[in-house]
This record gives C-alpha cells, structure tokens and sequence, in this order.
C-alpha cells in the first residue's frame, strides 16, 4: 500500500486530479452545511428521528436534508432522471440503439441533465409541503413568493451538484455523482462518533461491539458478493486464413453475482417513499375518506414488519428486472457466434442464450437475497437493540464500500497504464 502511495503522489497528473476532486467534495460538504434562512433546524432533526423513510433520503442527500441546506435534495433528482431514461430504453428500441455510440449517449447525457432540472423543482416543492404540513415549527408561515425562492434556490443547489459531479467525473478517478454520495454518507460518521461518546454507558458496551462485528462481516460480505463472480469457459474454434492459422483460444465470460450494484435499492427506496409522500398531501383534505385513507397509508408505512417486509421485496425483485436490462443472453450468444465461440457442451445460438439466461438467474438470486438483507439490516438491528441503528447502515455500507472498489479499481488502471508507456 505504501508503495502505490508513492506512484500515485509522484504521478504529477495523477496527484493532481486527486487533489481535485478532494476539493470539490470539500466544497460539497460546505454546500451542505449553508441552511436556508428561517428554518427551525431543532424541530426539524426531531421529524427526522422519528420518521425512517425520511431518514432514508437523508442518506442519499449527505446529511444536508435535515439540515435544509440549498443542496438538501442532492443528487437525487438527477438520478431519478437517469432512471426514467434507461427505463425509457426498454421500451424505445431508437432509444436502446442510441445508447450503444458515443454520439447517442452524448445526447441522453444532456437530456437527463435537461430533465433533472423540472424534477429538481418539483421534488423540492414536493418536500417543503410535506415538512410544513408535518411539524408547524418547521418552517412557520411563509408566503408564495419565498416558497418559490426557496424552491428555485434549492434546484440551483442540485444543479450545482450534478456540475461538481460532472467535473469528478471527468477526471476518471470514478463516478462524480457516486463519490458525493459516498462522502454525504462519510461525514455523517463524526457525528454518531461524538453522539455514541456523549451517551456512552457501560451497559451499552456489548451492543456497540455487537454493531462494530455486524458492520465488519457485512463490509467483508459486500466484497465478496461485489467481486464475485462465476467465469463461464468459452472456447473459439480454429480458423485458417490463408498461411495464417487464428483462434483455438480459451477463456471465459465473467458472470458477476450482483450486476446491478446499489441500482435497486436505489429504484426501492424511490418507489417505496412515494405512497407516504403523496399520503401526506392529504392529510389536511376536507373529504373524510381521503384524511382516513392517507392516515391508513403512513400508519401501515410506519409499522416496522410491514415496511421492512415490502422494502426486502421490491430490492429483491428489483436486483431481476434491473439484471435483465442490463445483461442480454441472446446478445451475447449471438456475439459468441459470429466471432466463432462456443461454451463447451452448449449448442450455439438459441441453446447457449438459454445457458446463460439459466446460469445467470441461479447466480442472481444470491445477489438479490443478499441486497435485501443489506437493505433491511437497520431494521432488523433496531428490533433487537431496541436503539438506533448505525450511522452508516447496511445500505450505506454498501454503497460505500462499492465506491471505494471501483475508485481503486480505476486509480489502479491508471497506475498501469503508467507502467506499459514507461516500457
């Protein structure tokens, strides 16, 4: 390690992209910190304590939800619009076909940065209705003209994001739009550190070392789901061409057991947070029928079993239909076969997209029990302790474990790359 240091820190070019990208993250935890003016931050903290699925999106905000910061929607916005656009390309084959050149991505980029802006608004909209109507202390009463202008000034704070993101991401070191999200979930470690130190009693001492045990099996549990994988033998027939003889090699067609990455908890929590969401704007409804029916739907949503029961089925199904969007057997097959491979034993054609169809949907059904059991680890630590789960849940272990794998995994590719040009 402390060689890989050292290239990386003689590496000029290197060094400094590092150095730039600390900066930006710097200048995001600075973004996070500016509240907006007339907010009742203790009342607010206290709705965040006890509400879970609000706790949630203050995961993917870096903290800066509960402390209604100009970028207290993070980068959520932009990555719900870059769903909408890869589910848009299931059904658009002119869609699917443009994602597959550089060109075409190019233009769903832009798109996606285009639509993130309405999203932004109505999100941001959206969540200030539903903090007014949750707790009065909030926000108290404010007129339309400062509603807007908080709303407009929180999507310029998105904006602000996915540019800072997008200039991470130019620097090839890793995804922008994932590291802001990993160091949102870092800097709220200090804080559980300073809280478990103010509160600390000897009687607690068995269940923070029981916390420390689960957080280390589960960060080495998502390394080995994240770097799983099964290799698949290929073989390529040999051709003659002339003089020349080519081909008659072997290798392999790497099936990864969790393909999708953190993509379904993500498509989880956005669906699971909707019904609560818009149940809330009901709750002051003149119709009985309507009041009744939102109560209902934030009381069941609230229920601990219930919630942690539907969040474990939709990461679950979703770690399948976001597998099948992603990974296309008959693709492959047809691939294999044009250039001449064939998986031994398989047929080629039909016979090999079934192999890998079957193959791959017996490999994902770990990766997607695993997903839901990460998802749900706070829910289940809080049932047995009877305390609030750590600061950095199943999920944001995850994610942040993940991030550092493909960041490495990048500043390693860029090491030797350095090593081939010097020979």
């Amino acid at each position: 390690m402390y060689e890989k240091i050292q290239q990386i820190w003689k590496a000029k070019d290197l060094r400094n992209n590092i150095l730039f990208i600390l900066a930006m993250l710097v200048i995001f935890r600075f973004a996070a910190h500016i509240p907006m003016p007339g907010v009742n931050t203790t009342a607010l903290r206290d709705l965040f304590a006890s509400n879970q699925v609000l706790g949630l999106m203050d995961i993917f905000s870096g903290g800066g939800l509960r402390s209604f910061s100009i970028v207290m929607m993070g980068v959520g916005p932009y990555i719900t619009a870059s769903i909408i656009f890869q589910l848009l390309a299931m059904i658009y084959p002119k869609l699917e076909e443009m994602q597959k050149e550089e060109s075409g991505r190019g233009k769903i980029n832009m798109w996606t940065r285009w639509l993130t802006v309405p999203l932004s608004f109505l999100q941001a909209y959206g969540m200030i209705t539903i903090l007014r109507r949750s707790s009065d202390a909030i926000l108290g009463d404010i007129t339309s003209f400062n509603l807007f202008m908080m709303t407009l000034a929180i999507t310029a704070g998105t904006v602000f994001l996915m540019w800072l993101g997008e200039l991470i991401t130019e620097k090839n070191i890793g995804n922008g739009i994932s590291l802001l999200i990993f160091a949102g979930i870092i800097a709220q470690l200090p804080e559980f550190v300073q809280q478990t130190i103010i509160t600390y009693d000897p009687s607690k001492l068995p269940i923070i070392i029981g916390f420390v045990v689960i957080a280390l099996v589960t960060i080495v549990g998502v390394v080995v789901i994240n770097e799983g994988q099964r290799n698949i033998p290929v073989q390529y027939a040999r051709q003659i061409r002339g003089n020349r003889a080519a081909g008659g090699t072997s290798t392999h067609l790497p099936l990864r057991v969790n393909m999708a990455g953190v993509i379904p908890i993500i498509f989880a929590i956005s669906l699971i947070m909707f019904p609560p969401m818009i149940a809330q704007f009901f709750m002051h409804a003149k119709t009985v029928f309507l009041v009744r029916a939102a109560e209902w739907v934030i009381t069941m949503f609230n229920n601990q079993l219930v919630y942690g029961i539907m969040y474990f089925i939709l990461v679950f199904a979703f770690t399948y239909f976001y597998t099948e969007v992603v990974f296309h057997p008959t693709q492959i097959a047809e691939n294999l076969q044009k250039q001449g491979g064939f998986i031994p034993g398989i047929r080629p054609g039909k016979n090999t997209s079934d192999y890998l169809a079957y193959t791959t949907h017996k490999i994902i059904f770990v990766g997607a029990l695993f997903l839901g059991l990460i998802a749900i680890l706070p829910l289940v630590m809080r049932y047995f302790t009877g305390m609030q789960s750590l600061a950095i849940g199943g999920t944001s272990l995850l994610i942040v474990v993940s991030v550092v794998i493909e960041t490495m995994k990048q500043i390693e590719s860029q090491l030797t790359m350095r090593e081939y040009e010097g020979y």
